[in-house]
């Protein structure tokens, strides 16, 4: 018998459904109603071909939230990230040349003679 540890204590995640976590679970589900939602809002309008690919456009945010991983961070706290790196809390890091002759120490090629 034998019983699988990780190695990093964060890696863990316990699963809820078919082996997806809770979060997965949630989100997938949600997708699956977004898409049949779309589905047959759209189908009198755009017919099967058009519909179907509408119906995967209205899935991927939910599964780009439920099964996304970035840094170790989910995709709404990356999006948090870049927003706030972005818009809120803009660094500018300037770029300044140094004269060349300020860089570069002084050695003459003489030694010290006292």
């Amino acid at each position: 018998m034998e019983i699988k540890i990780n190695k990093e204590i964060r890696d863990y995640k316990e699963t809820a459904f078919f082996g997806l976590t809770l979060r997965q679970t949630v989100c997938s589900a949600l997708g699956i109603g977004a898409a049949v939602a779309v589905y047959f809002l759209f189908r009198p309008v755009l017919g099967s071909e058009g519909v179907s690919w509408v119906c995967i456009l209205a899935a991927v945010p939910f599964a780009a939230l439920g099964f996304f991983r970035w840094h170790g961070m989910t995709a709404g706290r990356a999006v948090r990230a870049f927003f706030r790196s972005r818009f809120l809390d803009p660094s500018r890091l300037p770029y300044r040349t140094e004269p060349e002759d300020a860089a570069a120490p002084e050695s003459g090629g003489e030694a010290d003679s006292r």
